[in-house]
Formats: C-alpha cells, sequence, structure tokens
C-alpha cells in the first residue's frame, strides 16, 4: 500500500471564545460575558451584527461586565419581563445570612407573586460556563455538633465540576428535593461539602437548587433521612426569576456557608436567563461566524459569508435561510449521515465530515482491545466532494491513531464492503448518497469483527453519534490533527471481481443485453466481473456510462424513478435486447426490464419484489442441489415491506425464513442467511463475501439464470409464471408520497394510529401491528402494518433516507389458472390502492 501525505487544511484561525457548539441555545455561555458574540479568527472576513448593521472587525473584544466577590448571597429576585435589562445585585459579605420568610415555599411550587421583590442578581466569580446541570461546592466544617459554629467559614463556588464525580447517589426522594438532585459528596480532606444540582425539564431553562445538612460524623457523610433544605431556589420560565428566602434552622457552620453557595448559584443562573434573552438573530448570527472560521471549503466559505452578510442586513430570506442550516444538526444514524452539499450543521460539508471521522475514529479507539490499533478501510464514488470527504476521513483518523485505508480510486459500495471483510478492518466507511438527488452526499459506516462487516445499527450508531458531537463541542476542525494515511493496492479490487465472477457458472448461452450505469461508478467493476464469468459485454447506454455527478441525463437517478431508464429502453429497442439491467450510481441496487409488447416503450421494468422472489428461488433451489441428502438449512430474509412470497419460497424449500425491519444493516444479519433481499432493489446474493446488497453480483445471478432459461427456450418472463404456477401469484405495489415538511408524515402516521381504519377501499381491516414500541423480535421502528381479511396486507412507513412517506401494498392469489390468479390479485392491489390514497390524502 502507499502512503499519502496528511492534507493539513488551508484554514487555520483562531479558536473562538468559549466551548464551541453548532447550536447556539446548546453553547455554554462564560459567566462574566454572557451577551458576548463568538470571536471570530483575525483572518475571517468581516461580517455586519444584526443590531448595528455596522461592520464589526473580528477580535474586537466585547465590554467587560461587572463582577462581585465569590460567595455574595443574593436577597431575592424580582420577576423581570423578557428583554429588561438586570440591575447589578448589592453586594454583601460572604456569608451573610437572610432574613428568613415568613412562610417558606416547598421546592417546586414557587409562586413569583408572593416573593418580595428585589434587584436580580449580578453575575459572580469565578467566569464558568453555564449549563443545564451545575454543581455547587459550599465549604463546610466537619464538627462535633455540640461545637461552637465557625465564624470564618466563606463559600467557595466551584459550580461546573461534572457530573459522577465522585459522588454518591442519594437514596430516597426526601433526601433532597425530588426533582433537582443528582448527587452530593462530602470531601473530609478539604471540608467541602458538595451538592450537584441539575435541570427538571431537558432544553427548559429551569434550575432548582437544594443543600443538605452535614452531620458531624465521618462516617455517614450525609445523614439522608434528617437532611434539611436550606434553599429552595429555582429559575422559573426564563427570564423571569423567583426564589425564596434562604432558612437558616440551626446555627451550624454549614448554614452560612450553604447560605453563600445558593447565593453564589442563583447568580449564575441569573446570568444563565440573561444570556437566554440575547437577540436569537445575534445569536444565530454567531453560531454561523463560529461555523465559518473552521470551515476549510472555499465554495462554502463564501456560500455562508454571504448569507451571514445578508441576514445582518436584516434579509428574512438570509435569516431564514440560517435558522433552517443551523437551528439543527444533520443527524447521524443506522443510515450514518445523508444530505444536500452545502455550508451549515444541518448540511453535508467538509466540517460536519471531518467532524464524524473524528469522531468515528474516537469510537474505534474505545472499542478496540488493550494494546490492539483499530483500522479503517474508506471507498468513495463519484458525487461532488465524495473524494475530498473521503481524504479528509483518511487523515483525520489516521491523526487520531487509526490505521486508515484509502480505496485505490472512485469504486462501488460493494467493494467496499467486500473489503472490510477482505482487510479484515475494524470498519468502513463508504461515501455516497446513493440514488440521491445530485447535490446530495452522504456517510454509510460499516463495522467489523463480529459484524461481518455490515452496516452499522443500534447501539453503535448512538455511541457513535455520541462521539461526534463530542467533537463538535470540543474541537475545531483546524485543530484536529491529521497524518499520512495508506493507499489500498488494486488487489483489493481484483479480489472482489474474482469473489463475484465465482458465483455463476459458464454460461449455457449467451443473452443480448443492455446495460446502463445512470452516470455512476458502476461499469468499469461490472465489465470486469461479466468478462471474467464468461459472459458476451452488453449493449451501453453510451450517455449514461461514464461517472457525473450532475446526472445530466435523469431527473433523479434512481432506476424506480419514472423515466431514469427511458433511454435503457431506447437502446434496447434499437438492438432488440431480451434484457436490461441497471445499476444505480454507486451500484449497490439493481434494476431489471424484460421485454414486454403491452408496454409503450416495448419493456416492462420488474418491480423489486419480483426479482427478489425470482433470486431467492434460484437460492433456494441451488442449496437444495449442494445439499443433496443431507438436511438442508439456511435462511431467507428479506424486510418487512418486501412481498410475503419469499416466506413462501422457504417454506416450500423447508428454509428457515427471517423478515426484517428495513434495511440492508438489519438482512445481512440473519443468522445462517442463504439469500437475502428487500423491495427496494437490493439483494445480497453471495453472503460469504459480501455482508450488503450488492448490485454488481445481484446482475450476473441474474444473468446467470437467464442464460439458464434461454438454453431451454424459455424467458425470463416464463421464469415468473413458473413461480405463480408453483407459489400463488403475488402482487405489489407501492405508494410514495414525497413532502417538502416532515411533519406531514408525522400527522399521517398519527391519525392512522388515533383513528384506524375499519375498511381499506372495501376490504375490510382484520388486524392492525403497530412496530412503534418494537414487535416480537423486531426493535422499535415507525411502521404500520395492516392486514386485511383476504389475505392482503399494507405497510405504512416514512423513508429513512428521503422526505417520502412509503405506503406498501402486497396482495396474493392460488386459485384458478394462473391468468385468474394474476387477475384476482391485481384487482385486489387495485383496490388497495385507492383506499390507502384516500387514507393519507
Amino acid at each position: 500500500m502507499s502512503v499519502n501525505d496528511a492534507d493539513t487544511g488551508d484554514v487555520t484561525p483562531a479558536r473562538t471564545s468559549g466551548r464551541h457548539s453548532a447550536r447556539a441555545d446548546d453553547a455554554e455561555t462564560d459567566a462574566n460575558a454572557p451577551v458576548e458574540a463568538v470571536k471570530t479568527a483575525e483572518t475571517a472576513e468581516p461580517v455586519k451584527t444584526a443590531e448595528t448593521a455596522e461592520t464589526v472587525e473580528p477580535g474586537t473584544p466585547a465590554e467587560p461586565e461587572e463582577t462581585v466577590e465569590p460567595g455574595t448571597p443574593v436577597e431575592a429576585v424580582e420577576t423581570v419581563k423578557p428583554g429588561t435589562p438586570a440591575e447589578p445585585a448589592k453586594t454583601v459579605k460572604p456569608g451573610t445570612p437572610v432574613e428568613p420568610a415568613e412562610t417558606p415555599a416547598p421546592v417546586g411550587a414557587v409562586d413569583p407573586a408572593a416573593v418580595e421583590p428585589v434587584e436580580p442578581a449580578a453575575p459572580v466569580e469565578p467566569a464558568a460556563p453555564v449549563a443545564p446541570i451545575a454543581t455547587v461546592a459550599a465549604a463546610s466544617a466537619a464538627a462535633e455538633p455540640e461545637a461552637e459554629p465557625a465564624t470564618d467559614v466563606t463559600a467557595t463556588p466551584n459550580p461546573w465540576l461534572p457530573l459522577g464525580t465522585a459522588a454518591a447517589t442519594p437514596a430516597g426522594d426526601d433526601a433532597m428535593t425530588r426533582d433537582a438532585v443528582a448527587a452530593a459528596q462530602l470531601d473530609t480532606d478539604t471540608d467541602t461539602a458538595v451538592l450537584t444540582v441539575q435541570a427538571e425539564d431537558e432544553g427548559t431553562p429551569t434550575l432548582a437548587i437544594s443543600t443538605v445538612h452535614v452531620p458531624a460524623t465521618d462516617s455517614q457523610p450525609f445523614d439522608l433521612p434528617a437532611a434539611e433544605a436550606l434553599t429552595n431556589a429555582r429559575v422559573v420560565d426564563a427570564p423571569t426569576t423567583a426564589m425564596d428566602t434562604i432558612d437558616t434552622p440551626s446555627a451550624t457552620p454549614f448554614a452560612d456557608a450553604a447560605s453563600s453557595a445558593a447565593g453564589a448559584l442563583l447568580a449564575a443562573a441569573t446570568n444563565a436567563v440573561r444570556s437566554d434573552t440575547i437577540d436569537p438573530t445575534i445569536a444565530l448570527i454567531a453560531t454561523a461566524r463560529a461555523w465559518l472560521v473552521q470551515d476549510p471549503d472555499p465554495e462554502t466559505q463564501a456560500q455562508l459569508r454571504g448569507i451571514i452578510n445578508g441576514a445582518s442586513d436584516g434579509d428574512a430570506d438570509a435569516l431564514a435561510s440560517l435558522h433552517d442550516r443551523f437551528d439543527t444538526r444533520l443527524e447521524f444514524g443506522t443510515a450514518g449521515l445523508r444530505g444536500e452539499i452545502s455550508a451549515g450543521s444541518n448540511r453535508m460539508n467538509r466540517v460536519l465530515v471531518s467532524q464524524a471521522a473524528a469522531g468515528l475514529a474516537a469510537y474505534l479507539l474505545e472499542q478496540a482491545a488493550s494494546g490492539v490499533t483499530p483500522s479503517v478501510v474508506i471507498g468513495y464514488d463519484g458525487r461532488k466532494n465524495s473524494q475530498i470527504f473521503a481524504t479528509d476521513t483518511a487523515s483525520i483518523m489516521s491523526g487520531a491513531g487509526v490505521r486508515a485505508v484509502l480505496l485505490p480510486r472512485l469504486l462501488p459500495t460493494p467493494v467496499l464492503a467486500f473489503a472490510v471483510r477482505h482487510l479484515d478492518a475494524s470498519a468502513g466507511v463508504m461515501v455516497t448518497a446513493s440514488h440521491n438527488p445530485p447535490n446530495d452526499n452522504g456517510y454509510k459506516v460499516y463495522l467489523g469483527d463480529e459484524n461481518n462487516g455490515a452496516q452499522i445499527v443500534s447501539p453503535d450508531d448512538k455511541l457513535i453519534a455520541s462521539a461526534i458531537l463530542a467533537v463538535a463541542a470540543d474541537k475545531l476542525v483546524p485543530e484536529l490533527p491529521r497524518a499520512a494515511y495508506e493507499t489500498a493496492e488494486e488487489d483489493v479490487v481484483r479480489a472482489y471481481i474474482d469473489a463475484t465472477a465465482s458465483i455463476a457458472h459458464t454460461p449455457r448461452a449467451q443473452v443480448n443485453t443492455v446495460y446502463t450505469a445512470l452516470h455512476g461508478v458502476g461499469w468499469d467493476t461490472t465489465r470486469r466481473v461479466l468478462e471474467q464469468a464468461g459472459f458476451d459485454l452488453p449493449t451501453l447506454v453510451d450517455a449514461q456510462i461514464a461517472p457525473d455527478a450532475a446526472f445530466p441525463t435523469v431527473a433523479f437517478p434512481n432506476p424506480e424513478e419514472p423515466g431514469a431508464m427511458d433511454l435503457s429502453y431506447e437502446t434496447a429497442r434499437e438492438v432488440s435486447a431480451e434484457l436490461i439491467i441497471a445499476n444505480d450510481p454507486d451500484a449497490d441496487r439493481l434494476a431489471v426490464a424484460i421485454p414486454d409488447a403491452s408496454e409503450e416503450s416495448g419493456y416492462r421494468r420488474l418491480s423489486g419484489n419480483e426479482v427478489g422472489m425470482i433470486l431467492g428461488w434460484r437460492a433456494a433451489s441451488q442449496a437444495a442441489e449442494a445439499a443433496g441428502n443431507e438436511p438442508l438449512t439456511g435462511t431467507l430474509a428479506c424486510s418487512i415491506v418486501s412481498s410475503p412470497a419469499l416466506r413462501a419460497v422457504a417454506d416450500a424449500y423447508g428454509l428457515d425464513f427471517a423478515d426484517t425491519l428495513t434495511g440492508f444493516k438489519w438482512v445481512s444479519r440473519a443468522p445462517g442467511l442463504v439469500f437475502g433481499y428487500e423491495e427496494a432493489l437490493g439483494y445480497l446474493v453471495n453472503p460469504g463475501t459480501v455482508r450488503d446488497k450488492d448490485g454488481i453480483s445481484a446482475a450476473v445471478a441474474l444473468l446467470s439464470l437467464v442464460s439458464d432459461l434461454k438454453s431451454e427456450g424459455l424467458t425470463l418472463s416464463d421464469y415468473l409464471d413458473r413461480f405463480s404456477e408453483k407459489f400463488g401469484h403475488f402482487a405489489s405495489g407501492q405508494i410514495s408520497i414525497r413532502v417538502s415538511d416532515l411533519s406531514t408524515i408525522a400527522l399521517v402516521m398519527t391519525r392512522l394510529r388515533q383513528t384506524p381504519p375499519e375498511l381499506i377501499g372495501r376490504i375490510r381491516v382484520d388486524q392492525i401491528d403497530d412496530f412503534r414500541w418494537g414487535l416480537g423480535d423486531l426493535p422499535p421502528s415507525d411502521v404500520l402494518r395492516i392486514r386485511l381479511t383476504d389475505g392482503s396486507r399494507v405497510m405504512v412507513r416514512p423513508s429513512g433516507t428521503e422526505p417520502k412517506l412509503k405506503v406498501y401494498l402486497d396482495t396474493h392469489s392460488s386459485t384458478g389458472t394462473i391468468d385468474e390468479r394474476r387477475a384476482a390479485a391485481a384487482a385486489a392491489l387495485s383496490e388497495l390502492d385507492a383506499g390507502m390514497r384516500a387514507l393519507i390524502a
């Protein structure tokens, strides 16, 4: 393997002040500068602020805020209207008790109207970021109960120790306030009592405070049953604050310290509320500027800079664009990452990919056995930025201490899936968006070892996502170390070609075939496989054969979409082709079309279910032949939204059957897998070498089957009739609704759950299964399965990769002749289609 120098990037900005986050409302704010805008690098281009629209030079310091001594208590806090500036609190000496209220209110029941209004507290030193979870440290004395109270005890606020720092978890609701406490400890070496306080509502600026009495003995640091709440303070629904008076029930050394510590924490909490009242436009622009200074891509830099300036000038469209880009983050899940290439945390770009690479590296290093260096193999297709994203990933993962191997050139996804196992790598990354629109790209992750090179599933996706978020919060992209990585030799590709060609025997007849790559990367590898397997090369759709990230001849580079295969039909008519095979752009899917005089184009594309059931029948027949007189073992598997036809094949041959959640990350994990598929044109015919859908090996298997049929004087259409005769006729349909607002999908799913239909068309519903909480051995998924009294089935689910609601319709008939079976199944399918369209309209 060759070694590449690490790409160190071309932007090295100064780090922004404070802890960086992709979202303004997630950022921790400096306690002494709650409204200070995020600083940019001196080299960054000036950006206008929203308030003044005047150009501010980068690095200009903000005016410092007034501070008071640590431990300064607060008498009370008045209710403040949003946007009202806070006045500094009056200073008192640390430890000065506050006069008790006549009737202290219980925690959780603060009535602002009943609180004597005073001026709000000012921020208290030491400076620290504010977070929903805080820790208070108050000095205490470990004296005997009869000892005189210490007079020199002062508060030592230490508000931001992490949760779980050598802290015991108190038991019992009455130990401390139920909704506030997380952990507490007594450090007898430093005479410090530590109380950890947690917000009761995630995402709400609500902070509850409580302290406890520290007993005299060291053997039991906290006398929990006798614990006394000395303070009851809460920031309620920002920016309004309210605080009960601090009670001093007994003259203990801890009481004065508790009073002071409570005041300090309330001041910090009040400061957090003030931070939340910063003009949201200013906060949003600050977040965008923080993103801008770490972006190494000149194209997205220029794009974002223009949007920031537009928003600063009051352009509503620019501001809306910033919200769309930064109000959320492109989520890493079992499908990895996938989205539009553009600037912002909710887009695919070099910042997001760099964070993903560093996070995945951290995960692999954490999971690796002691003394073992984890490894990753990285592939990429011909989409925009695929190679850039791949080389960024390789250099960053190598810099983190992971052995990184980049495939030698742009290649199909199945080659990467194969390479994970072939190179015995810990993980694999494929940069591709498969058949998404031209300006999309994605990041697909595979795991080796016991995962056998399959795509990630839970909980690994959540662990990786957490590691990525940690990188995004703590590191800027230019700070991520980079190092040289390896480049794999061509022998990896040759090994894939050898393994894939071996699934077909020598052709018994040559088939007149047309092939299209849909502007993807499939042809070169497919050509070499077909040549090695002994097949004549197909006629090519020349306009679509070379990789082209613009996909100029198709509106949508998915062979399932209307019009995507029009050029292949045209080419097939010219050469009277017997078969059309098409790969999607990364060649992990296969589309098949056969001659059909009833179609205007002269050809009919087979559904994924039709191809899946005939390849499944082929696999079962081969398994039975290989077993001979031995018991037949193995599993046929498909996703829950795929046709029930494969189960019928498994039952007929005595094979096990597994239905899985949608996605090959699940199908490929079926134990004893012989063959697996999903209706979205994905097929796994060689699980011994690739644990993912593979459009190239599926093409070889299908071509081999058609070759055998031709040698017997039969066509693929004849074979489908044979299937209907043996197993009954299965008909499938799909309704796919693309939406611009994802909430539309959620509303439809909610409506179906809350008002379940009794009829679909004129067919009565027998049973509805909701997978929301899991069903049987299947994990939770947002899927509804509707069974009807005639044996038909409807599946409803949101797409996992596109903004679509998908409805899958399946019918079956085993009565009468083949024509009668076909007609009965088609009639039921038409009824279901009309009924479901009415239900989801």
